[in-house]
């Protein structure tokens, strides 16, 4: 890509859709808009003006928000809008065979060498792949929602997808600011649903079996569980609050997760290999003899939340 900045073309204007054109056209894109129904542009116009005003009053634009708008352009025709783009960002409705047929038009209509890939939050690339022509340049990119104000995109290959698409996937996302985060495997929901699932699943069971009141639980993931995972995820977590790292964490606590999983139908014991797996990744990404000074950097990091709070 070098330093050339993507046209970019993302069909469907709900939601997901006006996130990711903020996205792009905030990284200097060209972002063309298309929905087949002229009603669902207009009211995305609409909602664009409305997150482009609300990001000025945050100060958080480098540019005016006219600047931006003047990067987009909005399209009723499937072939204008895809004409030239390096990326397709499909944001239809969770429908497959909806996705399948679109997809069976970018085939004919979209350039030879343009990425095509769906925003959806469950469908696994394969499934919307099959059948079709071009396998090889289809796969997810699946943002978090919103992903203007989140900037990670889950990036899903399917066995067909070619490798050199998906590395241009990962460096156009990266161009617009996201974090792509590669899923080495099609599961269903991925893993940012996966994770958001586990913890809503635990939180019905434990409002249902009378432990706690849903505006409590809300508390203890806002002013606690939330604020930590801003600043270090799961992994770090563990990693950082027991002397000794994941490992003596794992040794401590295992036993105890295992109780809490068993109570609720589930068997996923830390095995010793796993451990050691994921113990090894985390001190590659921080040797032990910093643990200390990263540890220091959390809290300073949880003051400054504080302080804002």
């Amino acid at each position: 890509m070098g330093s050339v900045t993507p046209t970019i073309a993302i069909l469907g204007a709900g939601s997901i859709g006006v996130s990711l054109c903020i996205v792009f056209a905030r990284a200097g894109c060209q972002v063309r808009m298309w929905d087949v129904d002229g009603a669902a542009l207009s009211r995305a116009q609409r909602e664009l003006d409305a997150k482009l005003a609300q990001l000025a009053r945050a100060n958080t634009l480098s540019e005016l928000p006219g600047t931006l708008l003047a990067r987009v352009t909005w399209h009723e025709s499937l072939e204008d809008a895809v004409k030239g783009a390096a990326l397709v960002q499909e944001c239809i409705p969770e429908q497959l065979e909806l996705k399948q047929r679109l997809l069976a038009d970018l085939a004919v209509l979209a350039p030879a060498d343009a990425v095509l890939a769906s925003s959806t939050s469950a469908i696994t690339p394969s499934a919307l792949a099959e059948g079709s022509a071009v396998a090889g340049r289809i796969l997810v990119g699946h943002p978090a929602n919103p992903p203007w104000l989140l900037p990670v995109i889950e990036v899903v290959p399917s066995v067909h997808t070619n490798p050199a698409c998906t590395q241009r996937a990962c460096a156009i996302y990266r161009q617009g600011g996201l974090t792509p985060v590669m899923v080495r495997q099609e599961v269903e929901g991925f893993v940012f649903n996966r994770l958001q699932g586990a913890v809503l699943r635990e939180a019905y069971c434990l409002v249902r079996d009378g432990v706690i009141s849903v505006a409590d639980l809300d508390a203890i993931v806002t002013l606690g569980l939330g604020r930590r995972w801003g600043v270090v995820g799961p992994f770090e977590t563990a990693d950082l609050n027991t002397r000794g790292g994941i490992a003596s964490h794992a040794k401590k606590m295992g036993a105890a997760y295992a109780r809490m999983g068993a109570e609720r139908g589930q068997h996923d014991p830390w095995t010793d290999e796993l451990v050691e797996e994921v113990s090894r990744q985390r001190r590659e990404i921080l040797e032990i003899g910093d643990w200390e000074a990263r540890v220091q950097w959390r809290d300073e990091q949880l003051l400054k939340q504080a302080g804002r709070s």
